[in-house]
């Protein structure tokens, strides 16, 4: 065995220089003389072949120029944690200027000895090292724990650890250093390619205080997360992002706490997975950000009925994957607690081309809807929403069987699997009347003409005026016009409308930016001006 070349080499991550890999093979190479190992990297770009040479397989990578061969003195095997932590904190024996050489201290031009001066440097080291309780060590080549009991005489008090992007090269590595860690809540070992066990072994009490945990690409799967989670008792959130997980089980007795797990850039076979881990009861908040799915259902809930899936998830990310029927977005209105959404950069959105239409048929189908794609909806943008979409599709209810006569209101199957929220509205804000709805174009919000009277109620002298103006007209533009009339500049206007429908409330027109359609005002409203 070459010098300096650790026992276990083989299956150890390694780095050089900015490169990461794996040893798959540590031995010789015909013709050549002295030991070499045999890499597969991370990056497919820095091999050259698939791990033979001169006809000879010495090992095998997934990629067919992912490996090559290195002499070991060009291997950085790693370091152990307490190592890189003195690094990067400046706390080691060669960055500590407190000292001279051995025992002497420079004082002028006299060189001074002192007693006992290295455990004194020692003993300070010790306790800035005990003062930390949020380390980062990325990219620090941390490869193990280093010697028995250190990390917890040395760092005490840590509670976070960001270990990502090292040479950690199994589950085993991580346990040594987090059982030292008596009070660790959050612990980041992302980019860290190891080996995690494979069967259910002795559960250590190491992370028996963690909070946050973040596996993102370890190439971990879910069956050896679920043997990992049983040492997890308390975890509440669990980040699994690029890990090449594309099938779920059902966790028992495990992840039970769990607020938020991240599963994003996992490729699940169908959407159908999400049933597997339906049951977690404080699931919060899920991503499912580009996983392939293409629908989501909940097949035990009826229309207009609460699913009892996910009974506690508030917060659903599903964006950039492949859902191209709007009986999805139906489906999200039975998850009992959902108030945030983002779904874009799916097919579905590209079946309407004005995208405030599509926020509008969004918020229709999902009544406890606060947030969509990152924006706050408004108690106005609702009201808007609900009260177009039950006027857009009223022509296909009453085709339907639909009725304002409640004995006679027996609107199809294939309607209410369309339009589930559908009663709902007409419940809300009563059935759509016919004059409502002449004229109506379905699954489209076309611009039209609106008649609307302008009044000034703090200024009898100006008489009312009547204008028809755009629906897409912003209250930006509504304002230069109302300038052109008044002689008031823009900035000073303050605008609202009353309707006959809201029973004499009246609303702000309070965003510039947003169009009238907006706010749903209709032909024969009445906009108040006051400045």
């Amino acid at each position: 065995m070459a010098a300096g070349l650790p026992p276990d080499a083989l299956g150890r991550r390694v780095a050089c220089g900015t490169d990461y890999g794996t040893v798959r093979y540590v031995g010789s190479v015909s013709p050549t003389a002295g030991i070499w190992l045999g890499v597969e990297w991370d990056d497919p770009e820095r091999g050259k072949h698939d791990g033979s040479y001169e006809g000879t397989q010495y090992f095998t990578c997934r990629h067919p120029k992912g490996g090559s061969f290195i002499r070991p003195n060009k291997a950085n095997f790693g370091v152990d944690f307490l190592t890189a932590v003195k690094d990067r904190y400046g706390l080691n024996d060669k960055q500590d200027v407190q000292c001279g050489t051995g025992n002497t201290v420079v004082i002028g031009t006299k060189t001074v000895e002192f007693i006992g001066m290295d455990s004194v440097a020692e003993q300070q080291r010790q306790v800035q090292l005990n003062k930390l309780v949020d380390i980062s060590v990325r990219e620090c080549a941390v490869s193990h724990a280093g010697q028995e009991e250190e990390i917890s005489r040395t760092c005490a008090n840590m509670r976070h650890i960001n270990l990502s992007k090292n040479l950690i090269s199994s589950w085993e590595t991580v346990v040594a250093i987090a059982s030292q860690v008596q009070n660790l809540e959050t612990l980041n070992v992302s980019e860290n390619k190891m080996k995690f066990p494979s069967t259910s072994t002795f559960t250590s009490s190491a992370f028996s205080n963690l909070k946050i945990l973040a596996l993102n690409q370890t190439e971990i799967t879910w069956t050896e997360v679920l043997l990992c989670a049983q040492g997890w008792p308390v975890l509440e959130e669990l980040y699994l992002s690029s890990n090449n997980i594309t099938v779920l089980e059902r966790p028992d007795n495990v992840l039970q706490t769990l607020k938020l797990l991240d599963l994003s850039d996992n490729q699940l076979l169908d959407g159908n997975q999400l049933h597997l881990i339906a049951q977690l009861p404080r699931l919060e908040q899920l991503i499912l950000r580009n996983t392939g799915i293409s629908s989501v259902h909940f097949p035990d809930a009826g229309f207009g009925c609460k699913t009892k899936m996910f009974p506690s998830l508030k917060r659903l990310a599903i964006n950039d994957n492949k859902i191209s029927q709007w009986s999805s977005i139906n489906e999200l209105d039975k998850l009992p607690s959902l108030r945030a959404l983002q779904c874009n950069n799916n097919p579905f959105v590209d079946t309407e081309k004005n995208p405030e239409t599509l926020k509008q048929l969004i918020i229709a189908k999902i009544s406890q809807l606060e947030v969509l794609n990152n924006c706050e909806i408004l108690p106005a943008e609702r009201r808007g929403a609900e009260l177009d979409y039950r006027k857009i599709f009223g022509k296909d209810w009453l085709e339907a069987g639909g009725h304002w006569n409640p004995e006679k209101n027996k609107p199809s199957e294939e309607f209410l699997a369309a339009h589930p929220r559908y009663p709902a509205l007409c419940l809300k804000y009563g059935a759509p009347e016919e004059g409502e709805l002449k004229g109506q174009q379905p699954l489209t919000l076309k611009n039209q003409l609106l008649t609307l009277t302008i009044k000034c109620p703090e200024k009898p002298e100006q008489k009312p005026v009547e204008k028809k103006l755009p629906e897409s007209m912003t209250i930006q533009k509504v304002k230069g016009l109302l300038y052109r009339l008044f002689k008031i500049p823009g900035s000073d206007l303050k605008l609202s409308y009353k309707s006959s429908k809201l029973e004499g409330k009246e609303v702000e027109l309070d965003n510039d930016l947003k169009p009238l359609q907006f706010y749903s005002i209709e032909s024969g409203d009445c906009v108040l001006v006051r400045w």
